[in-house]
């Protein structure tokens, strides 16, 4: 008689990870998240920088950084907010990949962000081109509520 394990195998499926889809610039739309891309950086500009001499220092002990980078593959160019220690690796010219990104949407134009649920890496330069004449953050979107009757 064969006797069975009480616990059952781990099944693989389960723990197996997904593979990233890669989804290019000019296919970012409004309020969707969980986008992968790999961007070369354009410029990066800081506009916000709270050190740790403010007075609310005592509150908030961590400085806080914030830059707009405009990053961009060869089908279009986007500004990605980075925060802190991401903007250390947001150098110009710098490739990276942008991993768990959202569109975040500031003055009713889109920006690409990366939490802490996502990851932001160099990594070796990219062959493609920048096309710097198709910036999606300039495209004005306008919230329209659907009633339904």
């Amino acid at each position: 008689m064969a006797t069975t394990p009480a616990t059952a195998p781990p099944t693989t499926a389960t723990a197996a990870k997904r593979k990233p889809v890669f989804v290019k610039v000019d296919q970012l739309k409004p309020g969707t998240t969980g986008h992968t891309l790999t961007v070369k950086v354009v410029s990066c500009k800081t506009v916000l920088n709270k050190g740790r001499s403010a007075p609310s220092a005592s509150l908030n002990p961590r400085p806080t950084r914030i830059a707009e980078c405009v990053v961009g593959d060869e089908t279009g160019v986007i500004i990605f907010t980075a925060r802190n220690e991401q903007i250390d690796l947001m150098a110009a010219d710098a490739t990276v990949i942008l991993r768990n990104a959202k569109i975040d949407m500031f003055k009713g134009s889109m920006r690409l962000a990366v939490d802490k649920w996502g990851r932001v890496e160099v990594t070796e330069p990219a062959s493609f081109q920048v096309k710097e004449d198709n910036n999606l953050s300039l495209v004005e979107y306008e919230l329209v509520n659907v009633v339904e009757e």
